[in-house]
């Protein structure tokens, strides 16, 4: 099911979902932060630092510094791939998949106030 949104509605949304998320008490993330955390969570797994750089089209210390941060906002976890030791996969947890319900709680809400 498609959404018709106007542009003006589309940046609407865009703008109120972000207002919300950096006047948030919790540390707010960069869209380069948010956009590894959904594909993490919402793409069939196994997510590797090497796949999420060439997915983004950045290299893996970029992707290394995001995940630091989400590390120890614990959203996110990083394990040696035991088949392939040159591997790093990079898992899910329960705080991080409560931070994605409650980003799509909070952007179902904030499409729920736009003007018609």
């Amino acid at each position: 099911m498609a959404i018709d949104l106007r542009p003006s509605q589309a940046l609407k949304l865009l703008h109120d979902f972000n207002y919300e998320m950096v006047r948030d008490d919790d540390r707010d993330l960069s869209a380069r932060q948010i956009t590894i955390l959904l594909t993490v969570y919402l793409e069939t797994p196994p997510h590797t630092v090497r796949g999420l750089a060439a997915k983004l089209n950045v290299t893996k210390p970029v992707i290394t510094r995001a995940l630091d941060t989400m590390g120890r906002m614990e959203l996110l976890q990083r394990r040696r791939d035991l088949a392939d030791r040159r591997n790093v996969l990079v898992q899910r947890t329960v705080k991080g998949a409560l931070y994605v319900e409650r980003l799509a709680d909070l952007m179902v809400a904030k499409s729920r106030e736009l003007p018609l």
